[in-house]
């Protein structure tokens, strides 16, 4: 993760931040819009660019999901298909996540 571009109110180095701290919330997204890595929209809504904006489904292909457990770059297409695990360390992510799916991946 040291090479990446992480913001927002993070918590701790597997990117629990202040709005989703459980033990499974170790995923941070790259914002379409901005090309920067958030733990969650609220952090982004806080601290991002201003203008979100959505990945476009013909970009599900590009990396933009970031392991907080080992620092892997999942492409969206991976995370969407993952089953809330990551796939190179086996650590668990927020299945609850989904329910936020539309704020970052066009459905």
């Amino acid at each position: 993760m040291k090479n990446k571009i992480l913001r927002g109110k993070i918590l701790d180095n597997e990117t629990r931040c202040a709005h989703y701290h459980m033990e499974i919330d170790r995923i941070a997204i790259k914002f379409y819009c901005c090309d920067t890595y958030y733990p969650c929209y609220q952090c982004h809504d806080e601290d991002g660019c201003g203008k979100p904006a959505v990945w476009p489904k013909d970009q599900f292909d590009k990396k933009a999901i970031l392991c907080g457990g080992c620092g892997h770059e999942l492409t969206i297409s991976e995370y969407l298909n993952c089953k809330s695990e990551c796939p190179a360390c086996l650590a668990e992510f927020n299945p609850g996540c989904s329910l936020h799916r539309d704020l970052y991946f066009e459905t």
